[in-house]
Order: structure tokens, then sequence, then C-alpha cells
């Protein structure tokens, strides 16, 4: 199969991905670096460069469909917007190596412990006290904006297994994770038109193909039973969390 056809085949399944469970777009800069022949910094910046396409689609398709729950959005996106910019700094005068490792292994974690206990908490935690949990999702969203900022990862890698975690529904925690992905896309590609360099040629191409899977995806979610959706979640943040550590330990040899 020519090295175009694989390009496009997996960008509807990582569009798939994002729509279906919210993380995934990390996959595709491995297939950019492969079959686009792209430089590692370029594919991440090219990536991230569609994520915010992605990120629209995903919010537009779920929030039609009800499934974005504001409350529990707006203090995850508003400290994932502030902490963004200040991983991205930490990046910019330090070796991240050792924290995106650190970060890296916190999703993993995240994935096992939803894995084995994958039918999840009955209810969010401090369901009971609006103000605790307020704290948590802001603490949850720093997290997540921080990671973003210093790996490039984008933020709902973090965000929906550590919501997840915490006992938030799946559908919920995806649905947040498509608003987020939108804010550490765009603030991530203002640095990359500035410092970086991101092909936007082939990120026309690929972020058509993106959306398309997006659109599938955000059906699938809906139509799965939800404990299945939180099971799906876990296996893939160990997908994601291994790759993270592979791409990290590569990058020190």
């Amino acid at each position: 199969m020519p090295d175009l056809a694989w390009l496009l085949l997996i960008a509807f399944g990582v569009g798939a991905l994002i729509g279906a469970v919210g993380i995934g777009g990390v996959l595709l800069i491995p297939a950019l670096t492969a079959f686009a022949a792209l430089p590692i910094q370029t594919a991440m910046a090219t990536a991230l460069f569609t994520f915010t396409f992605t990120g629209i689609v995903g919010t537009l398709m779920f929030q039609r469909r009800g499934s974005i729950d504001w409350s529990v959005t707006r203090p995850v996106l508003y400290s994932a917007v502030v902490f963004a910019f200040l991983g991205a700094w930490t990046n910019s005068i330090a070796r991240p190596t050792a924290l995106a490792l650190i970060l890296a292994g916190i999703i993993v974690l995240a994935g096992l412990y939803t894995l084995f206990t994958w039918r999840g908490m009955r209810r969010p935690a401090f369901h009971d006290d609006a103000r605790a949990q307020r704290v948590l999702l802001l603490t949850l969203g720093a997290v997540a904006g921080f990671g973003s900022g210093l790996t490039g990862v984008g933020g709902p890698a973090l965000s929906v297994p550590l919501m997840v975690l915490f006992g938030f529904p799946a559908l919920v925690a995806i649905g947040t994770s498509q608003v987020i992905q939108i804010v550490a896309a765009i603030s991530g590609t203002l640095g990359n038109l500035k410092f970086g360099s991101i092909d936007f040629g082939i990120a026309a191409t690929v972020t058509l193909i993106e959306m398309a899977g997006v659109m599938a995806g955000v059906r699938i979610a809906h139509a799965v039973d939800g404990a299945l959706l939180r099971k799906a979640v876990a296996v893939l943040c160990l997908v994601v969390g291994t790759t993270l550590i592979v791409r990290e330990l590569g990058g020190l040899q």
C-alpha cells in the first residue's frame, strides 16, 4: 500500500479515536514521520495544528447531543489554559524528558487503575461537595494543561483518564476533552507559527480525513455502553502512555 494511503488510513483512525474516546492524537505523529517523511518537530507541529479542527468538529457534535457538561468542563478548561502556558515555558527553559516520562507514567497508571476497576466509582468524587469538586476539576485541568504545554501531547491525553479515574462518566470526560483539544491546539500552534514549522499541505489533507473519522467516532461514543467506553479509555491510555515513554526514551539515545 502506498505511503499516502497508509497515512490517510491512520489519520481516519486517529480521528475516530478522538471522537470516540477523546485521546489517540499522539499516534498521528509517528505516522507523519514514517509515511510523510516529516522531521519529528514538524510532525508534532503539523499534528497539533490539525487537532484544532478535530476539536471543533467534536465539540459541535457532542454539544448537539447534549453530552458536554459545561459545569464540569469550564473549571477544567480555565486552569488548562493557564497551565498550558506554564508547561510551554518550562519546556523552553529545561530538558522536559524526565517530566514527560512522569506524565506518561501517570497516563499508564491511570489506565491500569481504570482497567482493573473498570466499572468505576458510582458517582464522581466529591459529588456532594460542589466547592471541593470544583477544586478537583481545576487541579485536573492544571495537570492536563501543563502536560500539554510541556510535551505537545494534547490536554485530552491526561484529562480523560484522570477524569474517568475520579469517577466522572466517560462520555462527560470525552466531551470535555473535545473543548480542551481546541484550546491546547490553538495555543501550541501559535507558538509553532513563530518558532516551529508546520507542513500546511499535508495538514490540509490529513485534517479532512481526521474530521471524517471524528464524526464516525462520536457516533460510536454515543452508541456503546458507558462501562465499555470506560474500558476502552483504559486500554487506550496504556497504548498512548507506552508510546510516549518509548518516544521519550528514544530521544535520550
